[in-house]
């Protein structure tokens, strides 16, 4: 079974004046399938707590900028951290680069578009990249 890659904060987590919580439309989404979740991120211990990303109901897997997402040795050493390949996983990210940087190791990804929160898309690229 694949391992759905959740984007962190602006994505799972979203600001609500001027503070960060779980965006629960998603969480809603992600509960319907049995696969196992982590939470990407960059976040250093400071931003862990700012985003909210310490009291999330997912493994959180932070490299705290060294290296971030943009480049893809975030996603090789992600991999070999949980022993998966990039066949096994699913991602999705609100950074346009950090989605081109997965794509470019085989990892199928999704830009989701956090001003739009389209989950219907997001659900559809779910169901299509799971089986």
């Amino acid at each position: 079974m694949k391992t759905i890659l959740v984007d962190a904060a602006y994505c799972f987590t979203i600001e609500k004046e001027g503070i960060f919580e779980i965006f629960k439309d998603m969480y809603d989404l992600l509960e319907t399938y049995p696969n196992k979740k982590i939470v990407l991120s960059g976040a250093n211990d400071e931003q862990v707590i700012k985003f909210g990303l310490n009291n999330i109901p997912y493994e959180l897997f932070t490299l705290k900028h060294n290296p971030e997402k943009t480049d893809p040795k975030y996603y090789e050493i992600l991999l070999n951290s949980f022993n998966l390949n990039k066949d096994g996983v699913v991602y999705f990210e609100h950074n346009i680069d950090a989605v081109k940087s997965a794509e470019s190791i085989g990892i199928k990804s999704y830009f989701y578009d956090n001003d739009k929160k389209d989950l219907e898309s997001l659900k559809k690229f779910l169901d299509e990249n799971l089986k």
